[in-house]
């Protein structure tokens, strides 16, 4: 694997865990002041957000990533920053009427998709980000087709901290609510749209110092329509099955026997503190990813079998090997973790029965930019509906019966059928060597006898001792990541020439 794919994925993943740190303590903040059920109502807003996103940026992004990586390859620089204008000309248009329509439609989309009244007036000012975040996705793809990592990573620690910030300053003289919440959102994303705005100008200024050659290979923006036109399609319908499932895990625990605000509270408890503790290693299968995709077109554009084979065998393998790091340290310390961040006692058992799915999650992740890279969008959309569409069925039939428990079934069951099947499609275009002793096998031995240790260690030290469990669990997690760091090293599951590209 290249140099510049590891060092980006580092940088990306060093500044992806601080913002993830950030969200975290910001949405600590957030579950205390609102509550299970307003922060259930707060995360009902963001199906609409996913929904709007694909519409105007997703698609676009994809797209000016992987012409951008197509172009570089060939030293065509003019090239790249035109398909970045283009890209930012569509999806500003594009960000600008779908603000329009979502902000003087909230009530009618609050009524009648959401069916809590309350989202309105938040809808309207979640509208008012859209067009800061289609020119900050396009900057962004554009980064990431160059394989330069520095802007998007540090923009969204800005975007990141200027929220937290505004929501604290603002919340001294007013209480918070699901409205103040979402201004605090839009000032984040005008922050980070305008660091990216000023640091890519910087950026071109300097690339137009650079020697380069210059192609014209038709119409650039009629380019990206056609490539992002399918994707953005693809995606929509994926983002409209995924917000149905939003919608239907507060209507399914409704058929179980729970009333409308306990049913709000658990898909609060769930998707608001819960998921926040599952997809934070996620950090890192995330930052891969979106360098895989230009490493993987290159390599395609070239047909060099041998980088694409090695640099899937090493993203598949340490997508796995943090999943399985991942859940085992959620199993074991979930239910203190829930208990003591969020002080709510079923975050943390929601959270150790979910740990099963974090190899599954972290290594679709991987999957998915695979399949990008090497231009099967098809794919990746087929895997997504059939995914969301076996977990839509699951949820109906199993939460109803079983509660929550249902939904924790559905998830296993879809997720794992996902990542088969993308497994399946990628072996059929790229076959790559799958250590199973040293991805599985040999990292669960050492995790179930480290993490069983540290545990004991912490539940020792939770009762002859008076320092604060959220001390304690920081302690013991830091000792559980260096011990397990060290004895992946010395059993040879870590290999240097994998981390440096030299193997």
């Amino acid at each position: 694997m290249k140099n510049k794919l590891i060092l980006g994925t580092l940088f990306l993943t060093v500044t992806g865990f601080i913002t993830r740190i950030i969200g975290f303590f910001y949405r600590i903040f957030l579950s205390n002041a609102l509550g299970a059920r307003l922060l259930g109502i707060y995360q009902l807003i963001f199906p609409v957000y996913g929904v709007c996103f694909t519409l105007f940026a997703s698609g676009i992004q994809t797209a000016i990533s992987k012409q951008v990586a197509e172009r570089e390859a060939t030293g065509d620089s003019a090239g790249t920053r035109r398909i970045l204008f283009s890209g930012i000309l569509i999806s500003a248009a594009s960000a600008l009427i779908t603000a329009i329509l979502v902000f003087f439609g909230a009530p009618f989309i609050a009524d009648t998709f959401l069916k809590e009244a309350e989202c309105a007036k938040s809808l309207s000012l979640l509208a008012l980000s859209f067009p800061f975040c289609g020119i900050t996705s396009c900057i962004h793809g554009y980064c990431y087709g160059l394989k330069k990592s520095f802007l998007p990573a540090t923009s969204q620690l800005v975007e990141q901290s200027v929220r937290v910030i505004f929501l604290y300053i603002v919340s001294v003289s007013i209480p918070v609510t699901c409205e103040l919440a979402i201004a605090a959102l839009v000032a984040g994303e005008l922050s980070s749209c305008l660091y990216c705005i000023c640091g890519n100008i910087l950026y071109q200024k300097k690339r137009k110092s650079e020697k380069h050659t210059e192609k014209k290979e038709g119409s650039i923006p009629k380019k990206l329509l056609s490539m992002s036109l399918p994707l953005t399609t693809n995606r929509l319908f994926i983002n409209i099955l995924h917000s149905f499932e939003t919608f239907l895990v507060p209507l399914a625990l409704r058929r179980f026997g729970l009333s409308r605000d306990a049913s709000l509270s658990i898909f609060g408890i769930l998707s608001g503190m819960t998921m926040s503790f599952l997809m934070f290693p996620g950090t890192l299968t995330n930052s891969l990813s979106v360098l895989l995709l230009p490493v993987i077109s290159e390599s395609a554009a070239r047909d060099n079998t041998r980088t694409l084979s090695r640099s899937t065998a090493s993203a598949v393998k340490y997508s796995v090997l943090l999943g399985v790091c991942a859940g085992f340290t959620f199993f074991f310390f979930g239910e203190e973790l829930g208990t003591t961040v969020f002080s709510e006692e079923r975050a943390g058992i929601y959270l150790k029965n979910l740990s099963f799915l974090c190899p599954f999650l972290y290594v679709s992740t991987t999957f998915q930019s695979i399949l990008n890279g090497l231009g099967k969008m098809n794919l990746t959309f087929l895997s997504s509906v059939l995914g969301l569409s076996l977990r839509a069925v699951l949820f109906a039939v199993l939460i109803p019966k079983l509660g929550v428990y249902g939904y924790f079934v559905s998830l296993l069951i879809s997720q794992l059928f996902l990542a088969l099947f993308e497994l399946t499609m990628i072996r059929k275009s790229i076959r790559f060597p799958f250590d199973a002793v040293n991805t599985l096998l040999k990292p669960s031995l050492l995790l179930l006898a480290a993490a069983s240790f540290f545990y004991k260690l912490y539940e020792f030290l939770a009762v002859q001792t008076t320092i604060s469990h959220l001390l304690l669990l920081a302690l013991c997690g830091i000792l559980l990541a260096l011990t397990t760091l060290g004895l992946f090293i010395v059993t040879g599951i870590l290999k240097r020439g994998e981390l440096t590209g030299t193997e």
